[in-house]
């Protein structure tokens, strides 16, 4: 599958999970009971978003795989920017720290996530806190503009991380930071779980090495990189039985492969 077809397969599902938010008021997307990430049903989450502050259950569609929020040293006033931003969760949270004084922008690939995120605001009735559609690799928007950059296992289905990041340190503020949540890889996953489109176009899509993955960031300029958070991501037995064979899933179960969240941060 190359860029623009994962582009493309990405854009369609998310943008069937958000019609389908916008007409049943469901909370939860991703999570073990649910369809929308076609057979893998691997929930991401792990991280309980119900005490924490501007969480808003309208806007959390249950994709996300940390909280970047907690480790993004948002401040009142600064002006944020989450890549991926969805129904706007994230958004709503930042908003609860940053206050009336700051500004939260959320950028969004697909269409109807930016109708549902507008709709959740509308009901929140927040002035500064604005979702516009773009492309993360490609962002319309100007240099050197936002204290903070979040995102929510997003990044991972972006097909050139390289720009990306790059674009992260473009907008960012000369002594911004950027903290995100995201999926990686260790070691190297076995082809048959890579080529199935609903591995692309559920949560995992487009994950790479952990290794790389730190050195796309470093390799962009970023300063004081930290990873402040590393969770194995299980893959259940059920989801490995359709595209393994018994002796390639006992194989993989006792090696050292494996999907992870990772929240990490870095400075300009």
């Amino acid at each position: 599958m190359n860029a623009n077809d994962l582009k493309l397969v990405v854009k369609e599902k998310y943008g069937e999970i958000a019609k389908k938010s916008l007409l049943v008021n469901q909370s939860s997307c991703c999570g073990p009971s649910s369809s929308c990430c076609g057979e893998l049903e691997v929930s991401m989450i792990g991280d309980e978003y119900k005490n924490i502050k501007g969480h808003q259950a309208d806007a959390d569609l249950g994709l996300g795989c940390g909280i970047p929020t907690q480790f993004a040293e948002l401040k009142l006033g600064d002006h944020v920017l989450d890549l991926g931003s969805g129904a706007g969760n994230d958004c709503f949270v930042a908003r609860s720290i940053v206050g009336e004084s700051g500004k939260v922008t959320g950028l969004d690939f697909t269409e109807s996530m930016i109708v549902k995120a507008n709709q959740n605001n509308q009901k929140l009735g927040y002035s500064n806190v604005e979702f516009v559609q773009g492309d993360i690799e490609e962002m319309a928007l100007p240099d050197n503009s936002f204290d903070v950059v979040v995102s929510n296992c997003v990044l991972n289905l972006v097909p050139d991380k390289n720009k990306a990041f790059s674009e992260i340190m473009r907008v960012l503020k000369p002594g911004g930071h950027f903290c995100v949540s995201d999926v990686v890889i260790k070691g190297v996953l076995p082809e048959k779980l890579r080529k199935d489109a609903e591995m692309y176009a559920g949560c995992v899509a487009g994950a790479i090495e952990k290794e790389k993955y730190m050195e796309i960031i470093e390799m962009q300029g970023f300063k004081n990189v930290s990873v402040h958070k590393l969770r194995a991501i299980p893959i259940p037995a059920k989801v490995l039985e359709n595209y393994l064979s018994t002796e390639e899933i006992s194989e993989f179960q006792n090696s050292d492969l494996g999907l992870f969240s990772i929240t990490v941060s870095g400075y300009k």
